[in-house]
């Protein structure tokens, strides 16, 4: 018997040459009867070579957009028709196939989701995995990871939004599906595309899912990605370009917070002549933003993005034209930030009279100045709207109870228009549009 033929791998050694899960080939033998290994007089699963080119195989179908039980289809008719599918050219348009499929989304895709949710909600760990380890076994990772991941954990942020689902719930539903996403993008194909990227959340931004989840589209794809995580200072980032050279940098923002230091580090890598590219929800949310930052933007809908990026790294894109920051900006947020130390006094000395315990004013204080200093270095205060239930957003979305958010409103109003002078005007005309807007004068 060759070695080729003979049964001589376990199934530790199939997961590090294929990249595959033990739950997926376990999976894909079950249902579907390839790969078929042998066993051991112990029961332990033995594969031979042509087992694990027959796995290589039908994971490089997915790829193409094949789900795996249309690639055991096409595999068994290669069989049928007396010829070896490892030998064989494929039919042309299954070789033509997208490299990011049409995504199907049925019934058994949305009920999946639902599953994963649940058993997240209910730290339930083992379900959740099942339900993951059932949808790569039939879907493609891209699609799995677009319709499933990414839709579960948007529906799990609106839920903490809402105040239905806590912190701890969302932490840990975003844990699992990073760890998938770690474990997909270090399996995936070596770079085939020349070209190298770079990927890295800006400072203080810890929401990695969105910027992970293109690196693994781009890297299923052929490009060389460097994936740098989250909250990357400046510095850093200019050192590892200049080690580097990358020909683009993907920037990703979530918060408006995030999307100043997003401009900062895009006017950083402008200075070092290194195009950068950015997305994130709230650059969908505010489209103002993309007139600030020098940078080409990719488009809200991500499995679109990668394509994007594949124009820029193909030809050289001259840069939208940006929107400067006036001088008058500038001065509001240097004259905010040295008083804001004031204001935040006059919040506490008030603090009896709101009814708003001190953790919560803490809390609430450094949320809102945060937003005030990121809407004056973005130059347009409009960004961080008026409505009271976005500026409860803002202040962190539960950080004040409901009933002490008009009255910590009302007194930061009046605490900034006590220490503000006229450099302040930005900051205190919004203050003033959102009592007015809210009809909170008098109260």
């Amino acid at each position: 018997m060759s070695r080729r033929e003979g049964p001589f791998f376990n199934l530790k050694a199939v997961v590090q040459q294929t990249g595959l899960k033990p739950d997926t080939l376990r999976a894909w033998e079950r249902r579907y009867g390839l790969p078929s290994p042998e066993r051991s007089s112990g029961g332990h699963r033995l594969y031979s070579q042509r087992e694990i080119d027959t796995v290589k195989w039908l994971m490089a179908r997915q790829r193409e957009g094949l789900s795996i039980s249309r690639a055991v289809e096409l595999w068994k008719q290669i069989e049928a028709d007396g010829r070896d599918p490892l030998e064989s050219p494929l039919p042309t348009a299954t070789a033509a196939a997208p490299t990011i499929p049409t995504r199907p989304v049925g019934n058994a895709l949305v009920s999946m989701r639902e599953d994963w949710i649940a058993g997240c909600l209910a730290y339930e760990e083992q379900r959740s995995e099942q339900v993951l380890a059932q949808a790569f076994a039939l879907y493609p990772p891209e699609t799995v990871c677009l319709e499933l991941l990414q839709k579960a954990l948007a529906e799990i942020g609106d839920g903490w939004y809402r105040g239905d689902v806590t912190v701890q719930q969302e932490h840990f539903c975003s844990a699992l599906a990073i760890r998938h996403l770690e474990s997909l993008v270090m399996a995936a194909p070596s770079p085939t595309r020349p070209g190298r990227i770079l990927a890295a959340c800006p400072p203080e931004d810890e929401h990695v899912f969105g910027l992970l989840l293109l690196t693994l589209l781009l890297r299923r794809r052929g490009w060389e990605v460097m994936y740098l995580g989250a909250n990357v200072p400046v510095e850093r980032l200019e050192t590892t370009v200049s080690a580097t050279h990358p020909q683009l940098v993907i920037l990703a923002a979530q918060r408006l917070p995030t999307a100043a230091t997003l401009m900062e580090v895009a006017q950083s890598l402008q200075r070092l002549g290194v195009p950068a590219a950015y997305g994130g929800m709230i650059v969908n949310l505010i489209p103002g933003l993309r007139d600030r930052i020098p940078g080409h933007f990719l488009g809200e809908d991500l499995d679109l993005a990668a394509r994007t990026v594949e124009r820029l790294m193909t030809g050289p894109r001259p840069l939208p034209a940006m929107e400067p920051v006036s001088e008058s900006y500038r001065r509001a947020r240097d004259h905010y930030r040295e008083q804001e130390g004031l204001i935040e006094a006059d919040m506490s000395r008030e603090a009896p009279s709101m009814s708003v315990p001190p953790r919560y004013l803490a809390t609430a204080n450094w949320h809102l100045a945060r937003n005030i200093d990121a809407a004056l270095a973005l130059g347009d205060m409009s960004y961080l709207g008026t409505d009271i239930e976005w500026v409860a957003g803002l202040l962190g979305n539960y950080s004040l109870p409901v009933e002490g958010l008009r009255s910590y409103l009302v007194a930061y109003h009046t605490a900034a228009r006590q220490f503000l002078d006229a450099r302040g005007e930005p900051v205190v005309t919004w203050l003033d549009q959102v009592i007015r807007d809210n009809g909170l004068a008098g109260a």
